[in-house]
């Protein structure tokens, strides 16, 4: 009864359990200012990542209101904000321009429905087993090719196609920059720079707002020649679109998988590091699970709605914070108060010069860059330095599919090796003194051993990285000893290669006719010998409590007959 009351806890959204707290007025008056403050930092930002992702600035809206809204209303922490973000513009944009709208919003669907599986399987936990030089790798990647999808709109280039590819891009703007024109690269420098003034002198102030409207004021009032959302996209909606499922193929199912499980990954990493960040700054502690389980309805209920893929916002959760948030309320007004701007204030949308939106951009890749944490990374030993470097490359220059496939292949092993280096497999049956750390052991038991008696000491974890080292070690001994001890005290794991190697040495040490005995063994390497049948019950190996005992038994097979031995199995 108390597991299952456990399981229900941890599927509870945050948003019960602080309405069960009881909600005061003074709660609602907080949280309500806080989404404000959210929703305008929100704004601008969801139509510059819909527009770099290759969407329509109203589907990031779309996103932030639905997405935000069930984020918070169903998610595992109390102060997430959910919304588009950074990490999808160049999957999102891929997924576009190979498969079109309809595969995206597919590809959502898909992903939402892993989401809330991953999250029922209690795979939310997962998420601290993604190793840093991984993680920061590709975010710095994703950060570079983000600020090189806006070079062509903050410098005015023209160009009548521009590359998707990183290097072929950069190849294109080169060749383009005789077309650079000044007024559009005047509007992004100086939202650019204004923006960045606001951060260090007023950084309570909404900077990517002040600039966008101040930007679209200039614009509008001084007749300036720049490209704005307007012109680029005339028919904008000024209301929610009706809800409705994609066209869906088997062929165009199959062809979005990947993209697929790609978005469900990020998503997943994303809205877990952010929900880690919150629980931080607020001494809270979220809910993994659940909060995979709330991103998989979010996204799904955006994509029936049209929008983009969604996750936690790292920045807008903290700025959501430091507003004053409290509960998921929070998170729920600021989609509502993005609501009320579709509805009313759509129309000024059209006088946003995209300059001033790529000024915004640079300044979220910039901060996805997490170039302290790069640098300081780039200090660590050769294996993370070439984890972090090989997933930053494959990302800018490759796929960011191939790079998370790759860096965390490459990361386990590199774990697995580490581990077996640590994993420690030494012949005691030579003089020697035990640590401090055995003591209890007879230690003069053991500066005597008989003749043809081998002791064997294995320290660590026993799995494939290390189980052909230990049956390499015990083939050195040369002429075959009368009996074998195993001292597994300080073996805490054992897996199926490892089971695998205790067989082999078992089998080979019964045709030389030597006993094997173990000593000091734990919970679970005994639980993995007996699914083989190698456990007390099986008589082929003797099982001792201590290295004493094992001795004892050992002294006793070695100056016994052979008959006596057998009796003694």
């Amino acid at each position: 009864m108390m597991h299952a009351d456990g399981r229900l806890i941890a599927f509870t959204p945050k948003l019960i359990t602080v309405l069960r707290e009881g909600y005061s007025i003074d709660r609602m008056r907080r949280d309500c200012v806080a989404g404000l403050t959210v929703a305008i930092v929100a704004l601008p930002l969801a139509m510059a990542l819909a527009i770099a992702s290759g969407a329509s600035p109203d589907k990031g809206l779309v996103t932030a209101v639905i997405a935000g809204f069930l984020i918070s209303a169903l998610g595992g922490s109390r102060v997430q904000i959910g919304g588009p973000t950074g990490a999808f513009v160049v999957v999102v944009f891929g997924v576009i321009a190979q498969h079109g709208y309809d595969g995206l919003l597919i590809a959502t669907l898909m992903a939402g429905l892993m989401l809330i599986v991953a999250g029922y399987l209690g795979l939310g936990s997962l998420v601290r087993f993604i190793p840093q030089p991984v993680v920061t790798g590709f975010t710095a990647g994703i950060a570079v090719i983000i600020a090189s999808s806006q070079v062509k709109d903050f410098l005015g280039l023209s160009m009548a196609h521009v590359p998707a590819d990183f290097l072929p891009k950069w190849g294109a703007y080169f060749a383009a920059l005789d077309s650079v024109r000044i007024v559009p690269l005047a509007v992004g420098a100086g939202s650019l720079g204004l923006i960045i003034a606001l951060r260090k002198w007023a950084p309570r102030l909404p900077g990517f707002l002040i600039a966008v409207i101040l930007a679209a004021a200039a614009v509008a009032l001084l007749h300036l020649p720049v490209e704005t959302i307007g012109s680029r996209f005339p028919d904008l909606p000024t209301d929610l679109p009706a809800p409705a499922f994609p066209d869906f193929s088997p062929a165009k199912l199959q062809a979005v998988i990947p993209s697929a499980f790609t978005i469900a990954f990020l998503a997943g990493i994303e809205a877990l590091l952010s929900a880690v960040v919150a629980d931080g700054m607020i001494g809270s502690r979220h809910r993994s699970n659940q909060e995979l389980v709330g991103q998989g309805v979010a996204n799904i209920a955006s994509a029936l709605f049209g929008g983009l893929p969604a996750t936690g916002a790292i920045a807008r959760t903290a700025t959501n914070i430091k507003a004053g948030a409290i509960t998921p309320v929070a998170g729920i007004m600021h989609a509502l108060f993005l609501l009320l701007f579709i509805l009313f204030a759509s129309d000024l949308m059209a006088y946003v010069p995209l300059a001033a939106l790529a000024a915004i951009l640079f300044m979220v890749a910039w901060g996805m860059s997490e170039h302290h944490r790069f640098i300081q990374l780039l200090r660590m030993p050769n294996g993370d330095r070439s984890l972090l470097l090989l997933t930053f490359g494959l990302t800018v220059l490759v796929d960011l599919t191939v790079a998370i496939g790759v860096g965390v292949t490459l990361a386990s092993l590199l774990f697995m090796m580490r581990m077996s280096q640590m994993v420690e497999i030494a012949n005691d049956s030579g003089n020697g003194a035990l640590s401090s750390e055995e003591a209890g052991e007879d230690i003069h038991q053991r500066d005597a051993l008989p003749p043809r008696v081998e002791v064997f000491r294995i320290e660590g974890p026993v799995f494939f990285g290390v189980a052909n080292e230990l049956l390499d070690t015990l083939r050195r001994i040369g002429l075959p000893p009368k009996v074998i001890i195993l001292r597994m005290r300080r073996v805490p794991l054992l897996d199926a290669s490892g089971v695998t190697t205790i067989e082999e040495i078992v089998r080979q040490a019964g045709s030389a006719s030597t006993q094997i005995i173990v000593s000091g063994i734990q919970a679970q390497p005994m639980a993995m010998l007996e699914r083989v049948s190698l456990g007390p019950a099986d008589r082929r190996v003797i099982f001792c409590g201590d290295f004493p005992e094992a001795l004892r038994v050992a002294r006793a097979i070695a100056g016994a007959p052979t008959a006596a031995a057998e009796q003694l199995n």
